[in-house]
């Protein structure tokens, strides 16, 4: 079913929970309609996700999603058009990982270095490849990835999840040209963020381990929180126009120590 709804309209990959889901939110609070896209697994977090948006008067459309499919990303982004009428903006949010140590090269199988890329690669440019005609009839088109200070100066929680980021930045990049014009796309280069993937992948002892030593080696002493990205996020897809192929850091200051 078609609407002939005239606010603009936003798909984000990975949102039921974390900064997906605080994009969804933050989307709808600035007058944005929301595909909120989640795998099966999690599908209740994505429905309580659409719940709460529609509570603030925006309409949301929960989608089940596997970015590594190509056939599901096109069908997601063929509903979303259908159902919504337009395309306006992507956020490629879908993201995993594992913490192996970067120097124990044995502790990282070929399988995990495969799947890390599968979703944080394969499933960002298959995404885009999907939404790209509607985002071109949108005539505002705009797309964020994330990539991460992981993929900028190689740390983070695996030798893999880094390269993913590092090749999600450069991705970014080869898109904003391909698809200039008619669409921008941009990167955010998140720092730790407390209540993000960490968060679902570390026992709470390690989780409080690590954000203890955020706290004390970041120049500001402070938290990312999911909301700071999501802020950032609304404002790359719905703000200046001419913002494009930027790969933007947001650390609190972690970078400057290097």
């Amino acid at each position: 079913m078609m609407t002939c709804d005239p606010s603009p309209t936003v798909l984000i990959t990975g949102a039921a929970t974390g900064i997906g889901a605080a994009c969804a939110l933050a989307f709808a609070r600035a007058g944005w309609r929301v595909g909120v896209a989640t795998l099966p697994a999690t599908r209740a977090d994505a429905d309580a996700v659409a719940v709460r948006c529609e509570a603030l008067n925006q309409h949301a459309l929960v989608i089940e999603l596997d970015v590594t499919d190509d056939a599901s990303c096109r069908s997601a982004a063929q509903t979303f058009e259908q159902h919504m009428g337009r395309l306006d903006g992507l956020v490629n949010c879908a993201g995993v990982t594992r913490f192996i140590p970067h120097a124990d090269l044995d502790a990282l199988p070929s399988s995990e270095f495969a799947r890390t890329n599968d979703v944080n690669v394969l499933g960002t440019f298959q995404m885009i490849r999907a939404c790209r005609a509607g985002l071109e009839r949108s005539g505002r088109g705009a797309i964020v990835n994330y990539s991460s200070i992981a993929g900028i100066s190689g740390v983070g929680s695996s030798v893999a999840y880094a390269a993913s980021k590092g090749a999600v930045s450069t991705l970014t990049l080869s898109m904003a040209r391909a698809l200039a014009p008619h669409i921008r796309v941009n990167a955010i280069a998140p720092g730790y963020v407390a209540g993000g993937l960490p968060s679902r992948v570390l026992d709470p002892e390690a989780l409080a381990a690590v954000e203890a030593k955020y706290l004390e080696t970041q120049p500001l002493k402070r938290l990312l929180h999911p909301d700071d990205v999501a802020a950032l996020t609304v404002f790359l897809i719905d703000g200046p126009a001419g913002i494009t192929g930027e790969i933007i850091r947001m650390d609190n200051g972690l970078h400057l120590n290097g």
